[in-house]
């Protein structure tokens, strides 16, 4: 191959059409665990009886995964290949879900959140091993649209997760949360929250067979290794002489896995919170568990633009600050309106958010050579921001929070947590990803 962004083995079992398919599915699955976060953080805040900051948890004990795994991680795939470390990625995620199991017969809230840092280990994995295979199995140039194809799988299976769950563990969630609040009798209103809880087992369950399933399948495939140790090459395909021989001499990596932190960050605040954030408004939880959905349809409609428009019309860097922009002036509508308006703002910002990732990833890992799966490795670190900036969101306006700002109410909390990521991830649009590349 002439115009190759790395030096690669060559394709010998699988066709590049056929490598994407099946990276495809891998991406849908991971969008599809990945947002039902959104229906399970009211879900657990009504069948555990928690309070926001306790429910949000759900998004930090997720990312926290993801935190730890990711170093480990590279060094399990330098050992496996990036094709088995996928297929074992999706075993790890599959326990994870079957850690519901008891965690609902037993409405124990820690086991919810052991289940869900588990299943964040096993995409930890997942993603350490599948997102650089997908920005060098061909030209690097053309990186962001490869990883934009698969951010059309993974915000497809967002988009329908939180309606097909939402539809099973919330079905008449109003109703169920008035007659809850109306019970006074311990014992009743005990098992109308047992009942509730075991509505989560069964899906969990057909989760966990097919992903299993699809671990097996992956480990049987074609799907080729790929060679990421040789040699460090440019857009052109060229290759660059680099004597760096630490990930810390790499500056522009570093710069964007904190990229990478505000950028999960803000995304998890857009499709996560926003059900939330509709129910400080005052709507109701039959209207905004369905929330998440809107936001990544707008995300959806990005990575079309990502499609069509990289890199013929729009080079990466480009798109990133673009979108870094839109985030700003998306997150300031919203401050300044309210109702369905402020909402329909946020769920904007999901076409905002949606070529970030496909931008950040291959201009955080270029030249990085041998360095790859490392540098991989570092940017998944950053995923960690989709727990870390709901929950400093979620106690700026709590009066109980040792970082309570007085006065803050959730619009302003929303505010200052935005604006701030979106400004780092322009500066790095703009400047940091060119700081130390050679």
């Amino acid at each position: 191959m002439s115009n190759t962004a790395t030096t690669l083995a060559a394709p010998k079992q699988a066709s590049y059409v056929q490598s994407l398919l099946i990276l495809g599915v891998l991406y849908f699955m991971l969008g599809f665990i990945t947002w039902v976060n959104a229906t399970l953080i009211p879900f657990l805040q009504l069948s555990c009886q928690l309070t926001i900051a306790e429910a949000l948890l759900v998004t930090f004990a997720s990312y926290l995964g993801y935190f730890f795994l990711a170093i480990p991680s590279s060094f399990i795939i330098k050992k496996t290949g990036f094709k088995n470390g996928m297929a074992y990625s999706l075993v790890i995620i599959a326990a994870g879900c079957l850690i519901f199991i008891p965690a609902a017969n037993t409405r124990n809230f820690g086991l919810f959140l052991a289940g869900l840092f588990i299943q964040g280990m096993g995409m930890s994995l997942l993603q350490t091993a599948s997102n650089p295979y997908v920005s060098i199995i061909g030209p690097i140039e053309s990186a962001a649209k490869r990883i934009s194809i698969m951010g059309i799988c993974n915000k497809i299976a967002g988009t329908i997760s939180p309606l097909i769950l939402a539809s099973i563990i919330l079905k008449d969630a109003e109703g169920l949360e008035k007659q809850i609040a109306a019970t006074t009798d311990a014992v009743v209103k005990s098992g109308l929250l047992d009942s509730l809880a075991s509505r989560v087992i069964l899906p969990y369950i057909v989760l966990a067979v097919i992903l299993v399933g699809l671990a097996v399948a992956i480990n049987r495939s074609s799907l080729p290794e790929i060679d990421t140790d040789n040699k460090s090459v440019d857009n052109e395909g060229k290759t660059v002489t680099d004597s760096r021989n630490s990930i810390f001499q790499y500056p522009y990596l570093l710069l964007g896995a904190l990229c990478i932190f505000m950028y999960v960050g803000v995304e998890v605040m857009a499709g996560d919170v926003i059900g939330t954030y509709g129910r400080e408004l005052g709507m109701s939880l039959d209207k905004t568990k369905y929330f998440t959905t809107f936001t990544l349809a707008a995300m959806l409609v990005g990575y079309v633009v990502g499609i069509i428009a990289i890199p013929k019309y729009l080079s990466q860097d480009m798109s990133l600050r673009i979108c870094a922009i839109l985030g700003i002036l998306f997150t300031a509508c919203a401050f300044m309106t309210s109702g369905y308006v402020a909402v329909t703002f946020i769920a904007l910002l999901g076409l905002a958010n949606s070529l970030m990732w496909p931008a950040i990833f291959p201009l955080a890992i270029e030249k990085l050579g041998s360095f790859t799966k490392l540098g991989s490795a570092f940017l998944i670190m950053g995923i960690v921001g989709g727990g870390i900036l709901p929950q400093i969101f979620s106690r700026l306006y709590n009066p109980e929070s040792f970082i309570y700002v007085q006065g803050m109410d959730f619009r302003h909390a929303f505010l200052y947590c935005m604006v701030p990521g979106y400004l780092y991830i322009l500066y790095y649009a703009l400047a940091g990803h060119k700081v130390g590349k050679r």
